[in-house]
């Protein structure tokens, strides 16, 4: 692979994957339920992590990053009879479920081409992080609620998430 059609690459899927964080911050203002919010937020500090990863490779190449390459808009939650029910998630991370595994599906193939050992390793990985975040999505939206761990105590789960943060 050549020196542009890297930088192509790496401008793309770093366009793609910014696209997907903001639908992820933008699915985080809704989903309000606290275990599913709490998936989220780990979600998106790990798509924070690729994005740094990605702007250094460009940055090497004397670029920023990109736009995103679309806006995925976010499913209204269901409407169901119980105040905090999961279910009412459903459509929202089962969304999340496709458009990740879209994202795969379009650069997996594509990574072969990738010469660039530490750039083709990184993708990698991210991609392999995006596969595992989908999974994360699809036990959400099939209502299981300890996807990033057990509760230590049998409480009750009470309260939800704001839909913005608590600024001083």
């Amino acid at each position: 692979m050549q020196r542009d059609e890297l930088l192509k690459f790496l401008t793309d899927i770093t366009a793609d994957r910014l696209a997907l964080l903001q639908r992820h911050e933008a699915g985080a203002r809704v989903v309000s339920h606290y275990d599913f919010n709490n998936t989220y937020q780990y979600v998106i500090n790990r798509e924070e992590t690729h994005l740094r990863w990605l702007q250094d490779a460009l940055g090497e190449f004397g670029v920023g990053l990109p736009q995103a390459s679309t806006t995925y808009p976010v499913p209204d939650p269901e409407k169901t009879k119980r105040r905090g029910d999961p279910a009412a998630f459903h459509g929202i991370l089962q969304d999340d479920v496709k458009t990740l595994r879209a994202f795969v599906e379009k650069w997996r193939p594509r990574l072969e081409a990738v010469t660039h050992a530490r750039h083709r390793t990184m993708i990698g990985v991210m991609l392999g992080e995006a596969l595992e975040h989908a999974r994360m999505f699809e036990q959400a939206a099939g209502g299981f609620e300890d996807v990033l761990g057990k509760r230590t105590s049998h409480a009750a789960r009470v309260g939800a998430v704001l839909p913005t943060r608590w600024l001083e």
